[in-house]
């Protein structure tokens, strides 16, 4: 659930009066939680050694793919609330390649493939054009490596409608 657009003066007047896309929280954590026990403390963004954890715009952790999530659990350590739960997945979401993807266009691309560590990218054959990504919804981590590979920035995350009912 999206939320709402702010429609306060100074919003309106600075031309924010969309709503703000939701953020991509940290392993092992969810908005409920990030909303109800987060304190905006930052401890989790100091801790992770990738720097992908940046403050959003109510200074609560969201995650910014300009490297991969590896898993370690600092930010679950670091956080003094009870924000991280390790007995779930560590991300409810998975990777969607949008169409600005460049061999959607014709142009020969393989890096999301090349950087997934899980191997969750394969890339079904074409005629006349070069090889297309397909994502292993059930192979993908979540962890980011191919959004922060993207040349085209086609990449971003989806939670896929069975986790979405959970």
């Amino acid at each position: 659930m999206s939320e709402a657009p702010r429609l306060d003066r100074r919003s309106f007047l600075r031309g924010r009066i969309a709503p703000r896309p939701e953020a991509v929280r940290p392993p092992w954590s969810r908005e409920a939680t990030i909303t109800t026990a987060c304190t905006a403390c930052g401890a989790c963004a100091a801790a992770c050694p990738q720097h992908i954890i940046t403050p959003d715009a109510d200074g609560r952790p969201a995650i910014a793919f300009s490297s991969e999530c590896t898993f370690c659990g600092a930010c679950a350590e670091a956080c003094p609330e009870p924000v991280f739960d390790l007995t779930e997945p560590a991300f409810p979401h998975v990777a969607a390649i949008g169409a600005q993807c460049f061999a959607v266009h014709g142009i020969v691309c393989q890096s999301c493939g090349d950087a997934c560590p899980e191997a969750a990218i394969r890339f079904r054959p074409r005629l006349g054009g070069p090889a297309l990504p397909e994502i292993a919804s059930d192979r993908c981590t979540g962890c980011g490596a191919c959004i922060a590979a993207c040349p085209a920035a086609a990449i971003a995350t989806r939670v896929p409608a069975e986790a979405a009912h959970a």
